[in-house]
């Protein structure tokens, strides 16, 4: 710096120097400052986990003077995602395009004012997914909200921001939309209550459509008590209402898709309901079975060669039909823009986008078919009292960056479709973790009955939470071992039943052997077999497990697991299984098959 300053003095009379010189400290001032601003915005970025979008304060209605009651929601504070117009602002639909090329809203959007009249003060707008297409939260023009509880995994979308600012306690509600599960995934990721009303329920005058016969306004809290009160607003629902009795419905079916142990799941809300009233014994359903039987449209959704009773077949077919809607009504609403615009993407939403303005759609009457028929369904099976049980979710949240693959997508839309395609309403509820990852349950309910829903999380959160800590200290009971002779004789039974198309009955005799002998490979994977031909495809994956332990080299039981995993939408794992069938029997022509079909699946 003193050779610079003497520089300066020596040369004073030349104004070239001044001007270098000028430049210089002016480099030196802006350098400084853009790293000021870098650092305050990455401050601000760590204080609210990168939830907003744009912090502003809309100040409730004031509360009318006594003897009136207080405002329901008084002292509340909320956040809403950038899909809700705001009078002044523009509402950016996640894209700095869109946000660009539209004008600021004139109005503000009938379900904001209504918590404003109702007492709650809205602070800000959050990230969420571009155009709302996705279901992983990420979004590369301003950055993918931090999950708080798993920061290097996403937070789930598209609603990301408003879940992330529910969860980090930035808000004690948030609104969100749900389209194919864009309030139900966050909720789940990130630990918290999520909640998708019944279809056209709540106004959308004021909000952007996705694709407007699957859109919901759905929101999100951490206590039961303040969704409730959210509910009771939006739906405008009565105060009070008769308590009816309820009897809870588990898809058994879905649950095999779950990675998490039923024993976190299902048996900690069956011990839930045990102690309270009001409550029938729960019933166990083939979900996929019964709306193979009651949604005849889906026929028509269903991939070749593919039976609608095999499996979970029909939740596919359910699934394509729901992604071709979205897009089909995608296309109609924002087509023009999208050719005109010309905007830019992040990749999977590019991907999404693309498929939906190059697809030529041919069955649109029947898309709108099944949705009537599903919604009749629901209505069929639970009545005026069911809630039906299932996985909100089938895998744990992705890691940062990493991208949805292809099994991921297809998993995760099987479980969402049900709601999304019904109409019904539904609640992702937080049941601790496994494996570090949150765990979350769904409680789904007919079109309209969301007062119900709403009142059966209420009365069931406590004793569920008292259940997850219980579980989370308990063990699974171990096999038990006992005579040669006798197993051998009931593995042959089995074998004899299996022959007989007699799945239960073969089921049973296995397991009597495995009782007497746990450490032959055989008796795992006969029941397997069986298994598989009842559809129960995560007991025949947890038999083959065992039997390869016991046996490296059962090409049968590779075969199993693979069959298993594929019709359980685990396309990678189950390649794995058929290739190394294939490296065990090179000539297995059922293993060669299965691994040139998975193999383009998952490329």
């Amino acid at each position: 710096m003193s050779k610079t300053l003497n520089l300066i003095k020596t040369n004073a009379s030349n104004p070239k120097v001044w001007i270098v010189a000028g430049i210089t400290v002016a480099g030196i001032i802006v350098v400084a400052e853009t790293r000021r601003r870098r650092k305050k915005a990455m401050i601000i970025k760590r204080e609210d986990f990168g939830a907003f979008m744009e912090r502003f304060e809309l100040i409730p209605f004031p509360q009318p003077p006594p003897p009136a009651a207080k405002l329901p929601l008084s002292g509340l504070t909320f956040a809403i995602k950038d899909i809700f117009d705001v009078k002044g602002h523009a509402t950016g639909f996640g894209n700095p395009d869109w946000q660009r090329t539209h004008e600021v809203a004139d109005k503000t959007a009938v379900v904001v004012t209504a918590l404003l009249k109702n007492g709650a003060k809205c602070v800000g707008k959050t990230v969420m997914d571009e155009l709302a297409f996705g279901i992983t939260g990420e979004n590369k023009h301003y950055g993918t909200p931090t999950n708080p509880n798993m920061p290097s995994n996403v937070p789930g979308g598209s609603s990301s921001g408003s879940a992330v600012a529910v969860a980090a306690e930035l808000v004690d509600f948030a609104l969100g939309t749900d389209t194919i599960g864009c309030v139900r995934v966050p909720a789940s990721f990130c630990g918290i209550l999520g909640f998708r009303p019944s279809h056209g329920a709540v106004s959308t005058i004021g909000v952007l459509p996705n694709s407007q016969s699957l859109d919901a306004i759905g929101w999100f809290a951490r206590d039961p008590s303040i969704l409730h009160c959210v509910g009771n607003v939006l739906l405008q629902l009565k105060a009070v209402e008769p308590r009816r009795g309820r009897h809870l419905v588990f898809a058994d079916d879905l649950f095999q898709l779950s990675k998490v142990p039923k024993q976190k799941t299902v048996h900690v809300i069956s011990k839930a309901v045990e102690k309270l009233s009001g409550y029938q014994l729960p019933k166990h359903v083939n979900f996929c079975q019964f709306i193979a039987s009651n949604v005849p449209s889906l026929k028509g959704f269903c991939q070749h060669s593919t039976n609608l009773q095999n499996g979970i077949s029909a939740l596919q077919a359910l699934s394509s039909a729901m992604v071709s809607l979205q897009r089909y009504e995608f296309k109609t609403n924002h087509e023009e823009w999208l050719k005109d615009v010309k905007p830019r993407l992040g990749p999977e939403v590019s991907r999404c986008v693309l498929a939906a303005i190059n697809n030529t759609y041919e069955k649109v009457k029947s898309l709108y078919k099944v949705r009537t028929e599903m919604r009749a369904a629901m209505q069929s099976l639970l009545k005026d009292d069911g809630v039906l049980v299932i996985p909100t979710i089938a895998d744990p949240p992705l890691k940062l960056k990493k991208g949805s693959s292809t099994e991921f997508h297809d998993r995760a839309c099987a479980l969402l479709s049900v709601a999304s395609m019904s109409g019904c309403c539904q609640v992702s509820v937080p049941l601790g973790e496994h494996d570090g990852c949150p765990i979350s349950v769904s409680f789904v309910t007919y079109h309209g009955a969301d007062k119900f829903l709403l009142d059966t999380v209420l009365d069931m959160y406590a004793s569920l939470q008292e259940q997850v800590s219980m579980a989370s200290n308990s063990a699974p009971l171990p096999d038990l071992n006992g005579n040669m002779d006798a197993s051998e004789l009931l593995k042959e039974k089995g074998n004899a039943a299996f022959k007989g198309k007699q799945w239960n009955k073969a089921v049973n005799y296995y397991t009597e052997a495995i009782k007497l002998n746990g450490t032959n490979a055989t008796y795992y994977n006969n029941r397997a077999a069986a298994y598989l031909e009842l559809g129960c495809f995560q007991q025949a994956e947890e038999d083959c497990n065992k039997a390869i332990s016991l046996d490296k080299k059962n090409v049968k039981a590779y075969l199993r697991r693979g069959t298993a995993r594929d019709s359980l939408l685990c396309y990678k794992e189950a390649l794995e299984d058929f290739k190394h069938a294939l490296v065990l029997e090179p000539q297995n022509k059922v293993a060669n098959l299965a691994e040139k079909r998975l193999r383009k699946l998952v490329s």
